[in-house]
């Protein structure tokens, strides 16, 4: 396992200047997809990986750090770990943002240590179409015809391709860190 989480933390260093870990440009991203607007208009806080590096044969692993947001402004540094196991292939390096829809689930999100289990999924923003993977299944669809991310329990996830190629049927989970400012 230590060696998975040593893969992707050497994808995320390995990667081209061009995926540097640049926050507010990951920030615009994000904020240009008309998915996300309702969510950075309400929510009362997000975090923001600008890279998580991922990869994997048969069993595999992610890594990212980010930081959290409230009110617009840096509260903390985060960090991102995923194991997975399962039919995979490859490496990939992504975005993530989680919108934190209000105080509860800000605080137990920045509580220090927290996990997203395998079933919890995210809307993957690509240019004119859309995609949700989950463990329970996946489905894409073309833009006008996008159904609606909602909160679930608190939690809004949406990530975005930045590069690479991973074929993946496989359960995951995301346990998150946290260290206040």
């Amino acid at each position: 396992m230590k060696r998975l989480f040593s893969l992707a933390f050497l994808l995320v260093f390995a990667l081209p200047s061009s995926f540097a870990d640049d926050y507010s440009a990951t920030i615009e991203q994000f904020r240009e997809s008309p998915r996300t607007h309702s969510f950075f208009d309400t929510a009362y806080g997000y975090a923001v990986f600008p890279t998580v590096g991922k990869g994997g044969i048969g069993l595999g692993g992610a890594y990212g750090k980010g930081k959290v947001y409230q009110d617009g402004s840096p509260t903390g540094e985060a960090s991102l770990a995923q194991v997975s196991f399962g039919l995979q292939l490859g490496g990939q390096a992504f975005s993530q943002i989680v919108f934190l829809q209000d105080k509860r689930a800000y605080d137990a999100f920045t509580s220090g240590s927290f996990e997203f289990g395998a079933q919890a999924s995210a809307v993957a923003l690509t240019l004119g179409a859309s995609a949700q993977a989950g463990s329970t299944g996946t489905g894409a669809q073309a833009a006008d015809t996008q159904s609606k991310a909602n909160y679930v329990s608190g939690y809004a996830v949406f990530t975005m391709a930045k590069g690479g190629l991973m074929y993946e049927a496989a359960i995951s989970g995301q346990k998150f860190g946290f260290k206040p400012y």
